[in-house]
């Protein structure tokens, strides 16, 4: 463990994976392990966020990885498999490809307002930012709520918004979400610096950043850190 988090108190409402309780896996496109009571790093876009070429890259990625591991796949297997996805899928959105929606305020700040909408009811969200074609965040869904059903939730409330102004019709985001549960403290670090500095790594100008971390979070050390 790095000895920034080694100084830092675990944040208030931060549960990393529980090696003694039960986890349960699913599998549509992607990879999917839930544990209740777990925090977890979402990733969600818009439809139009990666070109077709890209998306059929994935599609050969898959075909070659089904190959090479026949089932029954492991655990190890499909982790490794979600984080080489993963990489490149934040690698091309950042890319700023696709309409962008999120690059005018006035959505990106209804964005903010529905991840936020249920706080403390439905959940805990710690942080997050909104980029112009996606959204990370870290996120404690409420024992009895499903983190989908939470996720798909926002994403609903922010697609008729959108839809409604810009007069269009379809599916705003893309139905799945990456989503992975924070191991630990350490792993949960370097989420959050990842969130906190996705815009600049993008290179978007600091007056058009979309990101929040919770109050109680910066008091106790965990805020974001400038690169």
């Amino acid at each position: 463990m790095s000895g920034e988090v080694l100084n830092l108190d675990t944040p208030p409402n931060f549960r990393g994976l529980d090696p003694d309780l039960p986890i349960t896996f699913y599998t549509q496109r992607l990879p999917h392990w839930r544990q209740s009571g777990a925090t977890y790093f979402v990733t969600f876009r818009l439809n139009d966020s990666i070109p077709r070429d890209k998306l059929d890259l994935i599609k050969s990625m898959r075909r070659l990885w089904e190959a090479k591991n026949p089932p029954p796949q492991s655990r190890a297997a499909w982790q490794e498999y979600a984080k080489t996805v993963s990489a490149y899928v934040e690698q091309w959105l950042d890319q700023g490809s696709g309409a962008c929606h999120f690059k005018k305020k006035p959505f990106a700040d209804e964005l903010a307002r529905s991840l936020l909408h249920f706080q403390d009811q439905q959940y805990f969200v710690s942080c997050f930012v909104v980029m112009p074609n996606h959204c990370h965040l870290v996120i404690r869904p409420a024992v009895e709520n499903k983190l989908e059903d939470v996720v798909g939730a926002m994403k609903g409330v922010t697609a008729r918004f959108v839809n409604e102004a810009n007069g269009i019709t379809g599916a705003l985001w893309q139905r799945e979400s990456f989503d992975r549960i924070i191991r630990d403290e350490e792993h949960l670090y370097r989420v959050v610096q990842y969130i906190g500095n996705n815009p600049l790594k993008a290179g978007l100008a600091k007056h058009k950043w979309f990101r929040w971390i919770h109050p109680e979070w910066e008091k106790v050390g965990w805020g974001f850190r400038e690169v």
